[in-house]
């Protein structure tokens, strides 16, 4: 069971936070940061909580939300400073990021349970009592006629759960942790959720399950803002999970209105540096598999690439060394545009590490999910009916427009291989969910993969599953294939950026 793709409380506080944000930079004169302190009381107004205990809780947490949409670093709770507190170094034109990523608002933690087996009021203290008799620990007994579980005999087996007649035993799992594919998140000494960053690999899946909204991870709102309000060109490199997000008012056919009425002066499709990866993927697959490698594995989704490199460091060359689509992206804008600055728009948070990291020039200065663009939508007060239609979307095929799904990027790469190398076979197998994404792995180690290219996607679903999505991920899936049928190109080989690849990998 999962809480993605409901629209919640959660989620109306941050796309507030992330439109006050917005105002505040679209607004921002230099030097006057004092509207920080009114944001607050705007976003949780009136003197009764409307959401948890108590209205100065509320406020406590939007201020630290406020914070990290800002890119500035969470306060101590021990110290006191004004919400506004190093708010200066954030507010200009240029990338500003400070590790970690992710973080944890201690005070809006609830303190969940890490795994425990409890026993419901359902409980109907039945005659057979087939809890008690499956209990390899002997850590259920009867007290007034109802089941009771001594939480220190109980080992988590789960044994009593699968044989309750009445389903009156459930296991209590913090989400967060739940969702974490690499094992990240633990307790602190209060009991709240802790991220080990050393295991972390900032998919963003415990920020999106978090039913208390006690994980965010830090936006470039404002220096994506204030870059836009200068005068260097900011293009939106919009990724192709975007289709469907605002709703069906915005189509792919408006999109390059909807960017520019935020201020951008243009937007262009990722899917056109998805063709060139696929090529690439294609090119590299075909000359080093099974030769020189056992196995290939995809690399756009970074949380994959990290965890495999980073988890099976005797296969990390068996990760495709090909240069992402946001990358690719983001290179051929400053090759016709040399000046500009590029936003990447996509549904990602471990692309703003991709886009930070030193190892390869990414060429994008800025990454925004479409959760933060959604709320500058709302700032600008964009209405999406009054913008005018271009069909001029399609400088990318079909197959790159369907990377944004599980399975769309192994698929691209066979196309091309069947079309350039029609006696070559390939064989595919694809994992969603870091968790998965591992099992697929420790296979591939075992040699059950000899051969494969392997797609790894750190969110359920593909790209469309990612935290800083919108949309249900069954709709954002039809909404993609539907827009894949669009293109007026089928596959990534027909692209007439081929060309230029060489130029763009130096």
């Amino acid at each position: 069971m999962s809480i993605r793709g409901i629209y919640t409380s959660v989620n109306d506080i941050r796309k507030r936070v992330f439109a006050e944000v917005a105002r505040l930079a679209y607004n921002y004169e230099d030097g006057n940061l004092s509207e920080m302190e009114l944001i607050p009381y705007r976003v949780i107004p009136g003197e009764v909580s409307t959401y948890r205990e108590s209205v100065f809780l509320e406020r406590a947490i939007v201020k630290e939300r406020m914070r990290l949409a800002m890119g500035l670093n969470l306060r101590k709770v021990t110290e006191h400073a004004p919400v506004s507190t190093g708010a200066e170094e954030c507010v200009k034109p240029e990338k500003y990021y400070q590790p970690p990523l992710i973080n944890i608002i201690k005070f809006a933690c609830h303190a969940c349970p890490e795994n425990e087996v409890r026993i419901t009021e359902s409980c109907q203290g039945c005659l057979a009592h087939p809890c008690r008799e499956v209990c390899p620990k002997g850590a259920i007994s009867f007290v007034h006629g109802k089941s009771v579980i001594d939480q220190e005999k109980c080992i988590k087996c789960g044994k009593c759960l699968s044989v309750c007649p009445y389903n009156a035993i459930i296991r209590l799992e913090r989400p967060c942790a739940k969702a974490c594919g690499v094992k990240a998140i633990s307790s602190d000494q209060y009991g709240r959720a802790d991220i080990d960053y050393d295991k972390c690999v900032s998919c963003g899946m415990c920020l999106a399950n978090c039913p208390f909204g006690a994980i965010a991870d830090k936006a470039q709102i404002f220096q994506v803002i204030q870059a836009i309000r200068s005068e260097t060109p900011v293009y939106a490199a919009i990724a192709p999970a975007i289709v469907g997000q605002f709703g069906k008012d915005l189509p792919l056919d408006k999109m390059r209105a909807a960017f520019r009425a935020l201020g951008f002066e243009d937007a262009v499709e990722v899917a056109i540096g998805a063709d060139l990866c696929t090529i690439q993927e294609a090119k590299d697959f075909v000359e080093e598999v099974p030769e020189k490698l056992p196995f290939m594995g995809t690399s756009c989704c970074p949380s994959w690439s990290v965890m495999a490199k980073r988890d099976f460091p005797e296969y990390a060359n068996c990760i495709s060394m090909a240069l992402t689509p946001m990358v690719l992206t983001g290179r051929l804008l400053k090759q016709k545009h040399p000046e500009c600055k590029v936003c990447f728009i996509g549904p990602c948070a471990s692309k703003k590490l991709e886009a930070s990291r030193r190892s390869i020039r990414s060429d994008v200065d800025f990454v925004l999910t479409f959760e933060e663009v959604m709320g500058m939508f709302e700032a600008k007060e964009v209405d999406f009916s009054q913008l005018e239609s271009h069909n001029t979307m399609h400088g990318g095929s079909g197959d790159g427009r369907a990377f944004a799904i599980s399975g769309g990027v192994a698929e691209a790469v066979a196309n091309v291989i069947k079309n350039q190398y029609p006696d070559r076979e390939v064989k595919i197998e694809r994992a969603e969910g870091l968790d998965n994404c591992k099992k697929m792995l420790q296979l591939a180690k075992a040699g059950k993969y000899n051969g494969y290219l392997l797609e790894g996607m750190a969110c359920p679903g593909g790209c469309v599953g990612g935290a800083g999505t919108v949309m249900p991920i069954k709709q954002s899936t039809a909404s993609v294939l539907a827009n894949k049928k669009t293109s007026s190109k089928s596959h990534s080989y027909e692209s007439t950026y081929e060309d230029i690849l060489p130029e763009l990998e130096e």
